[in-house]
């Protein structure tokens, strides 16, 4: 039988885990410069299955406007170019043979405020994350209640509990997206 400790536990770590999902999709958007997490979500038609580009090639920062992406295996190399250029990041990748040359475009005013929308759609993906396992965490503490293992007290005060560390996770996630916010919309 579950008792409060290890439901909140288990609360605590996945919304843990959403917060890190969020920093990590947020990692995917690019702010200006070149960064090989830009490329991270990248998946790539190999092999007959969707890999990501990461497991067919190496992404490096040859300067602060150009990622390139050496591919093992020179057949691929089609597949990478296609995958970079249908990305949603707006990326024009150049191929020569195995190395794929990928220059950063400066942000427009209008693709800065797309990327936002997208940073705010991956922040209220994370809050909706977090509120599923808060309902889990709640549902949880009901069942404790019903079946006599905890009084309506400790019921009330759990909820409480399990609402501050929701509460204390989506003000994180805010300020990560403000954050991110403020980054893309740097010049």
């Amino acid at each position: 039988m579950a008792d409060y400790n290890e439901i909140k536990n288990d609360a605590k770590t996945r919304m843990e885990k959403s917060l890190e999902a969020l920093k990590s999709d947020f990692g995917g958007l690019r702010a200006g410069r070149a960064h090989a997490s830009l490329l991270d979500g990248i998946m790539v038609e190999a092999y007959g299955s969707m890999t990501p580009l990461s497991q067919v090639g190496t992404i490096s920062v040859p300067d602060a406007r150009t990622l390139s992406v050496s591919v093992w295996d020179r057949g691929l190399a089609k597949s990478v170019e296609k995958a970079l250029r249908e990305s949603e990041l707006g990326l024009n990748p150049a191929s020569d043979g195995q190395l794929i040359r990928i220059p950063i475009p400066p942000l427009s005013e209008e693709r800065r405020k797309e990327l936002v929308k997208i940073a705010g759609k991956y922040a209220e993906q994370g809050k909706v994350a977090v509120r599923n396992v808060r309902r889990d965490a709640l549902d949880g503490i009901k069942k404790l209640k019903k079946d006599n293992e905890i009084s309506e007290d400790e019921e009330k005060r759990f909820e409480n509990e399990i609402q501050k560390l929701t509460d204390e996770t989506i003000k994180k996630m805010d300020e990560a997206f403000a954050t991110k916010e403020k980054d893309i919309m740097q010049v």
